[in-house]
C-alpha cells in the first residue's frame, strides 16, 4: 500500500496574506517508525514485506556511529555501522509501501484513533500506529580524552569489543555495585584489570575482598584524562600526574532517551530509563510500540534486530485481526479496501 499525500486546505473564503508559506503537507501512513537505526529498519523490512504502508522518519544520528565495527551479529561481524545501515536502506527499496524520510519529529499528538507527527521540515505525518526506534544518548563524564576515544579505545560492551581487547591491560571506569559487576564480567576477556572509581569507592569491604580475590585492584584517585595516540588508549592519568598504563577503558555510562517524544506521548519508563514495553513491544500507550536501545537494557545490534522483528509481526497481526473483524471488504492484496 503506497503512502497517501494530502494537502491541508483552508476554507473556500480564506485569503492568505501576501508572502504566507504554502500549506503544510500531510502524509498518511498506516505505521510511522521514528528512527532508522538497525531496529527501525528491521521493523520497516517486516512491515514492507507485509504490504503495510510505512514511513520511516530519521534525523541521521545513529548511536553506534563512532564504533569501528558491529560485532556478535551473525553474518555481519566486523561490518562498519554505516555500511550496515546503508545495506538495510538498500534492502527496503523493493518494497514500495515503505518510504524513508530524512527529518526530525518535533512533536507528537494523538488525533482520534491515530497520531499526528510534526516534522522540522514543516510536514505532518498522520499514522494509525507509531513505532519508537529513537535510541538513547550516552552521557559521558567530562574527562579529557575520553569522548574522543569513545567507541574505540574506550568502549561500553565487552560482548561487542572485548575480543579486540583480549588479554590486554584494561581499566574499568565505574563505581558502586555496577562498577564491581562490570569489572567481574571483564575477567572473561582479560585478567589484567584495574577498577578506577574516579573518587572514593562507594562499595564496601565485601566487594573489595571479592575484587581482590579475582586479582582486580582498585584506584580511587580522580582521573584527569585518558591519553593515547589517535583513538587508541595508552593510559589513564590521575590528577596528581601519575600514569596508569592501560590499553583500553571499559565503562558503562548512564544514558538518556534521545528524544522527549516518549514522555510527550505518555509512555511509561522503567527505573533504568528505557521505555516500558511488553514482550511484543507495546508501550503503556495504546497504538505506540518501541524497539531497540530506547526500550531495552540489552543494547546490542542483534538483540535490537530480533526485538524489532517480533514487534513488527505483532503490530501487523494486530492490524490484520482488527481489519478482518470489521464488515469492510478486504482486497486481494490483503489491505483495507
Amino acid at each position: 500500500m503506497a503512502l497517501l499525500t494530502t494537502e491541508l486546505h483552508p476554507p473556500d473564503d480564506y485569503t492568505a496574506p501576501a508572502g504566507s508559506p504554502a500549506p503544510a503537507r500531510t502524509d498518511e501512513a498506516e505505521v510511522a517508525i521514528i528512527g532508522a537505526g538497525v531496529a527501525g529498519l528491521s521493523a520497516a523490512l517486516v512491515l514492507g514485506r507485509s504490504r503495510r504502508g510505512t514511513v520511516v522518519i530519521d534525523a541521521g544520528e545513529p548511536r553506534n556511529a563512532p564504533s569501528p565495527g558491529v560485532h556478535s551479529f551473525f553474518s555481519r561481524d566486523g561490518m562498519l555501522p554505516a555500511d550496515l545501515l546503508r545495506v538495510g536502506r538498500e534492502q527496503l527499496q523493493p518494497y514500495d509501501s515503505v518510504e524513508l524520510r530524512r527529518a526530525r519529529v518535533t512533536a507528537a499528538e494523538r488525533v482520534g484513533d491515530g497520531f499526528h507527527l510534526h516534522l522540522d521540515d514543516g510536514g505532518v505525518v498522520a499514522a494509525r500506529r507509531v513505532v519508537l526506534a529513537l535510541g538513547v544518548v550516552d552521557q559521558l563524564p567530562e574527562i579529557e580524552g575520553l569522548r574522543e576515544r569513545w567507541g574505540h579505545g574506550v568502549f561500553h560492551c565487552p560482548y561487542c569489543h572485548g575480543w579486540e581487547m583480549r588479554d590486554l591491560p584494561l581499566a574499568v571506569l565505574g563505581n558502586g555495585a555496577d562498577g564491581v559487576r562490570m569489572a567481574r564480567l571483564a575477567t572473561g576477556w582479560t585478567r589484567d584489570l584495574v577498577l578506577c572509581t574516579n573518587g572514593p569507592a562507594t562499595f564496601g569491604d565485601e566487594d573489595h575482598a571479592l575484587l581482590d580475590r579475582n586479582g582486580i585492584s582498585v584506584r580511587e584517585e580522580r582521573i584527569a584524562r585518558v591519553e593515547g595516540e589517535g583513538k587508541s588508549v595508552s593510559g589513564v592519568v590521575f590528577e596528581d600526574g601519575e600514569v596508569l598504563p592501560r590499553a583500553g577503558v571499559l565503562m558503562r555510562p548512564p544514558f538518556r532517551q534521545r528524544s522527549d517524544l516518549p514522555a510527550a506521548l505518555g509512555c511509561a519508563l522503567t527505573e533504568q530509563g528505557v521505555i516500558r514495553i511488553d514482550e511484543d513491544g507495546r508501550t503503556s500507550v495504546p497504538g505506540v510500540f518501541a524497539v531497540g536501545d530506547c526500550a531495552s537494557m540489552m543494547q546490542q545490534v542483534a538483540v535490537g534486530v530480533g526485538q524489532a522483528t517480533r514487534t513488527a509481526i505483532a503490530l501487523n497481526n494486530e492490524l490484520l485481526l482488527q481489519a478482518t473483524a470489521q464488515p469492510s471488504p478486504i482486497t486481494a492484496a490483503g489491505a483495507l479496501a
